[in-house]
């Protein structure tokens, strides 16, 4: 037993996957990836989870990459998910394309729609629906802070701020949507502008394309964790991370892992 009993060494924890690629022609931006946390506000506006307390041993670590841009007339590709021990956050959904024909996806947040229709749903506690629009028309992807065209048609919707790291940063944003010969906005929170991808270890989704240009990808997603600076974490050779003390913390932030079966070992 360590000296916080029972329960383990308490854990913060900010979870983000993969967010979703943009379609093409008239396509929907891609939704954020599925943002989970126990330290601060949650995606979906959700609160924060409960607390996470790890006795010593090994658990899982995954960082979900982005999902594919659209470079035909299709829907963007759903993200990867992220996994830290029994958290999963739900891949970002794909935007839709085509002008309506190619459907937008769920996800963490949902990827916009193309042409007449509704958004990709969200996923509870993670993140917003996409965007809905109308024919010739590209919605903004979902976000983990607010459902896509919440600011208009084409932005994306905006992510959550978090200051687990020490400083407030805000992750998980919307990628743009495209149509009616108006260009879109991305997300605040790493989502893509249009044909751009969204940004590294954000979450964030894809930008679409302008009418017929090849459309953004997601934005890798990334897992924090803050444990006491009696606990040590160390990491199998596939994960990519770095740390700093924050207060009585050591924070831990994995921006890669290489395969599936990465661990993190805690004693």
């Amino acid at each position: 037993m360590n000296a916080f009993g029972n329960l383990g060494f308490p854990v913060s924890y900010l979870v983000i996957a993969g967010g979703g690629g943009a379609g093409r022609i008239y396509g929907g931006g891609g939704g954020s990836g599925g943002y989970r946390t126990n330290a601060g506000t949650s995606g979906g506006g959700a609160s924060a989870e409960d607390f996470f307390g790890l006795t010593p041993g090994v658990y899982s670590l995954i960082v979900g990459a982005g999902g594919a841009g659209a470079t035909t007339a299709t829907s963007g590709v759903n993200g990867s998910n992220s996994v830290f021990a029994s958290v999963t956050s739900v891949a970002g959904g794909g935007g839709g394309g085509n002008n309506g024909s190619a459907p937008p996806f769920a996800g963490g947040s949902g990827g916009g729609r193309s042409g007449s229709g509704s958004g990709g749903a969200g996923t509870d506690s993670q993140g917003f629906a996409g965007g809905n629009a109308s024919a010739s028309q590209g919605a903004g992807g979902g976000g983990a802070g607010e459902a896509g065209s919440t600011d208009g048609l084409g932005h994306g919707g905006d992510g959550v701020s978090s200051s687990i790291t020490g400083s407030a940063v805000t992750r998980g944003g919307g990628g743009a949507g495209w149509g009616s010969a108006a260009s879109g906005v991305a997300g605040d929170g790493g989502g893509g502008a249009n044909g751009v991808a969204g940004t590294v270890n954000t979450g964030g989704g894809g930008g679409a394309d302008i009418v017929a240009g090849n459309s953004g990808s997601g934005g890798s997603g990334v897992v924090i964790l803050s444990l006491p600076t009696q606990a040590t974490a160390t990491f199998s050779a596939g994960v990519t991370q770095t740390s700093a003390i924050v207060g009585s913390n050591r924070v831990y932030t994995v921006t890669a892992t290489s395969t599936t079966d990465e661990t993190v070992t805690i004693s």
